[in-house]
């Protein structure tokens, strides 16, 4: 069974200005990403799919490969994920390669083991994908809503409801993503109709879209592992 792992990483990012390759506690933030998939062991190729040169070469110093720059098209604001994997994955093909299982790394992901890649991969067996989730910390019943300056109840019905009575929700932490190649294109989605849930522990689950969360990530990250 051979594997790819792709890591997207475009170039504009506007709320973060270099996010993927801003230094976060000594290292480019991509290197995480890519040093959790060398170190699992269980990949075949690793790729990093850019439009921006410089992301390209501090990609490939730590040690992903990029055998081709990303397209015009799926460098848009408009691409969807699931475009960027296609146009990697027809590249590959166009080389004389192809991969059974695919697995899209998001770049900012400094709280990604190599084990949990390991397990994740070990979880697939009888599943056409795999996405990672973690439990939402309330009952999402309990959900409130602002009209007016006024706090409203989303359902007053469940208001009540005792939280062990509330089956366990889960949310897309967004960290990986594992899919069987050829069910990528059943739905044109990384979630095929067969994906199994892998729980992710609530440590490894950090959202960095502002500099408020990369500044929460790093101090999370000195106090996980003493840096």
């Amino acid at each position: 069974m051979s594997t790819l792992a792709i890591i997207p990483a475009r170039g504009g990012s506007k709320r973060i200005p270099k996010k993927n390759i801003k230094d976060f506690l000594g290292k480019p933030m991509i290197s995480y990403a890519i040093e959790a998939a060398k170190n699992s062991k269980i990949f075949d190729e690793i790729m990093v799919s850019t439009d921006d040169y410089e992301i390209a070469e501090i990609a490939k110093l730590h040690g992903a490969s990029v055998p081709f720059m990303r397209s015009e098209k799926t460098a848009s604001d408009t691409a969807t994920t699931f475009d960027v994997l296609n146009e990697v994955i027809c590249e590959y093909k166009k080389q004389g390669k192809q991969f059974d299982i695919t697995c899209c790394i998001y770049p900012c992901v400094p709280f990604l083991k190599s084990s949990t890649l390991k397990d994740a991969l070990s979880k697939m067996d009888g599943f056409d994908g795999l996405m990672p989730v973690c439990k939402y910390p309330v009952p999402i019943e309990w959900a409130m809503r602002i009209e007016n300056g006024l706090l409203v109840p989303n359902d007053r019905a469940a208001q009540n409801i005792r939280s062990q009575d509330i089956e366990t929700k889960y949310f897309d932490v967004g960290m990986f993503y594992f899919c069987k190649t050829e069910k990528l294109y059943e739905n044109n989605s990384m979630c095929p109709n067969r994906t199994a849930a892998y729980i992710i522990d609530e440590s490894q689950c950090q959202d960095i879209d502002t500099m408020e969360d990369w500044n929460v990530a790093e101090l999370k990250y000195k106090a996980l592992y003493g840096v």
